[in-house]
């Protein structure tokens, strides 16, 4: 399996070559060649199996001849597979639950970050240990967060040998857990970083920091941002598990997917090509609704960044999306970079008609305020019994507006515990959610943070001075 930058300038490589690099040196995302598919009977055959057993089926393409079936099973088990060390606290990993006639909850909370981000960034520390070791090499990852990414990264990469990891999230702008399950991780490998900006801003030094080639090569930089294909590789599984287990391949399988940076529904996206019945894709957003505008008006524009009760959706360029039209655009890079510098230059651009047509056909979106997502954490709490997060309630919503009830299984992704954003839930709900037994003592622990300006030049000096001493 070969990968290509979406750009169109960089090199091709292999699997192991785009986990390490993370950002394509052209700017652009790194995709496979070829989307490998299944047939109806292969999907068939994974009833019944276990997530680890399904994760070995989809990943299998994708690495190719990186790993050997022995190295990449070790890894999925040592992942999904208490048995063998995973930190899913639930047997079944990615469990379905439902809460209406024709509606599901697929939990993504049950890794140790309480997130759906412990999926693929779990996986990816393995990943980042087996290569880097093959290499002899060292790795310093510089990611950006919402919310989710930085703790579910860290947990995945906290006292590793070979990697040093500088995480930036919005200072002021990510919920006290959220903070805390970064910042109370005090190994010396680890350095977080509270950055003057909202998360667009660090977004955008993150990836100023991998278009400078020299500081690069330099400190070794790689990416655990979505990104990085291998995190969305990883989100692929949980859509054919769900799939299955509602009847796939003999029953489609509609999805609603809170979204920001567009990794959990491309990957979503991906899983239909693959040969999955997956009826529609539902683009669910807060206030900070591109996605949603896009669909409506097909011009991708940039707007304010709002502050809402889902952080972790408060994103206005949503990265993942040029992998999305890089395949809708019949992975013509010219057509990609004449997006993204239009993006670059004036804050937006306009959707070829055949494009917009594509994207119209393949997702529908709604966007949901604070107000309604208030009202439906608290509906769901009083009709079902279900204590749902404020995201979670957003996919919730949107799947109601987007899909009828009577058609094929509205599944929405339930992509973080409610006690990550216990504020909010009281708040609507009069329920105070608690931690798991493993975070009680979290609002307890040391915190180690620095603050840095949204500037680049201060950052890369940091980045430069290693973890802590």
């Amino acid at each position: 399996m070969k990968y290509i930058s979406t750009r169109g300038k960089a090199e091709s490589l292999d699997f192991e070559g785009v986990t390490l690099t993370g950002l394509a040196r052209d700017g652009g995302l790194y995709v496979p060649e070829e989307i490998p598919s299944f047939t109806a009977d292969e999907i068939r055959a994974m009833r019944g199996k276990t997530y680890a057993e399904v994760a070995f089926e989809v990943i299998s393409p994708f690495v190719g001849d990186c790993l050997t079936e022995g190295e990449l099973k070790r890894m999925l088990d040592a992942t999904y597979d208490e048995n063998y060390g995973g930190q899913f606290r639930h047997p079944a990993v990615a469990p379905l639950v439902q809460t209406g006639n024709n509606d599901w909850l697929l939990e993504l909370f049950h890794g140790p970050t309480l997130a759906f981000k412990d999926f693929a960034l779990q996986l990816l520390g393995r990943f980042f240990d087996h290569f880097t070791a093959k290499r002899g090499e060292k790795l310093t990852i510089l990611g950006a967060t919402s919310g989710d990414t930085g703790s579910a990264a860290i947990e995945g990469c906290r006292g590793r040998d070979n990697v040093s990891i500088f995480m930036l999230h919005p200072k002021g702008r990510v919920s006290d857990v959220q903070r805390r399950q970064m910042t109370s991780v005090i190994e010396s490998n680890v350095v977080n970083i509270a950055i003057d900006g909202n998360f667009d801003d660090c977004q955008a030094l993150v990836k100023a920091c991998f278009n400078d080639l020299s500081f690069r090569d330099e400190v070794g930089l790689t990416a655990v941002n979505s990104i990085n294909w291998a995190r969305v590789m990883a989100q692929i599984v949980y859509y054919f598990t769900s799939a299955v287990a509602l009847g796939a391949p003999d029953r489609a399988v509609s999805y609603s997917v809170p979204t920001g940076n567009f990794g959990d529904i491309f990957a979503g996206y991906v899983a239909k090509k693959m040969g999955l019945p997956i009826e529609k894709l539902v683009i669910a957003t807060n206030s900070n609704d591109i996605l949603a505008r896009t669909l409506e008006t097909g011009r991708y524009e940039r707007g304010e960044v709002y502050s809402t009760l889902s952080p972790s959706m408060d994103i206005q360029i949503s990265s993942n999306f040029e992998r999305m039209l890089f395949d809708i655009a019949g992975r013509d890079a010219a057509v990609i970079t004449r997006y993204m510098n239009d993006l670059t230059t004036t804050g937006g651009f306009t959707l070829d008609s055949a494009h917009y047509a594509a994207l119209r056909d393949l997702f529908a979106a709604e966007r949901v305020n604070d107000e309604t997502t208030r009202s439906v954490m608290q509906e769901m709490s009083a009709s079902a019994g279900y204590i749902a997060d404020p995201h979670t309630a957003v996919g919730v919503e949107a799947a109601n507006v987007c899909l009828p009830d009577n058609g094929a299984p509205r599944v929405t992704l339930s992509t973080a515990h409610p006690a990550k954003f216990g504020h909010a839930v009281k708040e609507a709900t009069g329920i105070d959610p608690t931690l798991p037994a493993h975070m009680a003592d979290l609002m307890d622990r040391e915190e180690r943070m620095i603050d840095l300006a949204n500037d680049v030049d201060a950052l890369q000096a940091r980045v430069r001075e290693g973890g802590w001493s």
